[in-house]
């Protein structure tokens, strides 16, 4: 039995180009120059025939015309010169039986029996063609007699050198057509390496990135061309990439750090379960407390870095989005678990968006601010304006400090460490926005409390 066959490498891209160049060329040069060649060469022979045809019909005019004898064409001053010159024939005379000649021959052409039949005709101007093979050489022959049976003229015209001609034009044609194929190759290969070039610099590229797992491998991304833009979009990609990746980076050490505290606690509570039927009842209440607030704590840490690392925009497709409506929404859910009075003031504004998601984060705004004023009786107010939403407190406000780090994951201003929560609610707000096309801000509000929110752009 015999083995797979192998398969033999394709060319590469510069080589294909190259070659498709040249056999397109080829095609076209072959097509032009066959039919330049028959236009020509149909041009020649009609040429050719049509001078034939002039002698002939000069011959047999004249013959018509008088009585001629065969030797009336014989010498320099004969019908044959007067009447054959302009054109590229010769004739020579035949006798009464049928012999050429002597003195009006340049050709030594043998005659036939119709030859010599039409020279003892007694019609004058009777005719007679063909095409005649003699000793290598072709000719075009006509014959006119000249009447009362005192011979005939041959007129003879020799194809060998339309021939000649037509066989040298076959042969440059040819050599015009082989060096097109030369050139187009030449001139496709360079096309190619100038186009190829890049994609192989780019192939090289997105193989060392696979190879290694780098993503600042230089990239060529020069030209407004195809193979320009696909640089371009490549090196956006791997920026993207890098940039994912260090926030998956980040994201994992926060992580890790935010995770250990409830963890050790959990820990240290669990060590003591053991021994839980020989601890004082109060004791014993406090630490089934303590379990169950860390529990909670280590629960809405991870279902909101769950929220925070997957990216569900591909998930949920944009709807219109009637945004008072949504703000009513999550006001009432507020009102429900925290008690305090959220006041919404909001305009008719309707926009495209993500719901599930803003809904999210105006959430968040809202526990955000129930959070850092547990204690007051002013209410929570929400304003939306166009694409711009707002949450205002009466709390203690942000210190000048941690403006800037509010929307940071994990971050957590001193003021706030004491109390519950993740330091992600404001950074998965931030996250919404962004990938809205918008933006979050934070401020101090006048007369005391903040203003947080964001605005939206295109989802």
């Amino acid at each position: 039995m015999t083995g797979p066959r192998r398969r033999l490498p394709r060319p590469g891209l510069r080589t294909t180009v190259a070659l498709v160049f040249a056999t397109m060329a080829a095609l076209v040069a072959v097509l032009i120059g066959t039919l330049g060649y028959h236009a020509a060469a149909g041009l020649i022979r009609d040429d050719e025939r049509d001078d034939f045809t002039s002698a002939m019909r000069a011959v047999s005019g004249q013959v018509a015309g008088e009585q001629l004898f065969p030797g009336d064409f014989n010498g320099p001053s004969g019908l044959s010169e007067q009447l054959l010159h302009p054109v590229r024939v010769t004739a020579q005379a035949l006798d009464s039986n049928g012999a050429v000649l002597p003195g009006t021959s340049s050709l030594d052409l043998p005659t036939t029996p119709d030859d010599r039949e039409l020279a003892r005709a007694a019609a004058p101007a009777r005719t007679a063609t063909g095409l005649r093979h003699v000793r290598g050489t072709t000719c075009r022959v006509g014959v006119v007699s000249l009447g009362g049976g005192r011979g005939a003229v041959q007129v003879v015209q020799q194809l060998d050198d339309v021939e000649e001609l037509l066989e040298m034009l076959r042969h440059e044609m040819v050599a015009v057509v082989a060096v097109v194929v030369v050139v187009a190759g030449a001139a496709g290969r360079l096309v190619a390496g100038r186009i190829t070039g890049r994609l192989v610099r780019l192939t090289e590229a997105a193989e060392l990135v696979a190879a290694s797992g780098r993503l600042d491998v230089p990239v060529p991304a020069a030209g407004t061309d195809e193979v320009g833009r696909l640089g371009r979009a490549f090196d956006r990609m791997l920026v993207r990439l890098a940039t994912a990746k260090e926030n998956q980076r980040r994201l994992v050490q926060d992580a890790g750090h935010e995770l250990r505290t409830p963890l050790t606690s959990l820990r240290t509570n669990l060590a003591v379960l053991p021994s839980l039927d020989r601890l004082p009842p109060a004791e014993r209440a406090a630490l089934m407390a303590d379990l169950a607030h860390e529990a909670r704590e280590l629960t809405q840490l991870v279902e909101e870095l769950v929220a925070l690392a997957a990216d569900h925009r591909a998930d949920e497709l944009p709807a219109e989005v009637a945004l008072a409506e949504l703000v009513r929404t999550a006001a009432a859910q507020t009102r429900r678990r925290t008690g305090r009075q959220v006041v919404v003031d909001a305009d008719d504004t309707v926009v495209t968006a993500r719901p599930e998601a803003l809904a999210r984060a105006v959430g968040n705004l809202l526990d955000n601010a129930a959070k850092f004023d547990p204690g007051g009786t002013a209410p929570i107010e929400v304003v939306v304006r166009g694409t711009r939403v707002e949450v205002r407190d009466r709390g203690p406000g942000i210190d000048a400090a941690d403006l800037d780090r509010v929307f940071d994951r994990f971050y957590r201003a001193t003021a706030a460490r004491s109390l519950p929560g993740s330091g992600l609610g404001l950074a998965i707000v931030h996250e919404v926005a962004r990938s809205h096309g918008g933006a979050a801000f934070a401020a101090n509000r006048e007369g005391g409390g903040a203003v947080i929110g964001f605005t939206l752009g295109a989802p």
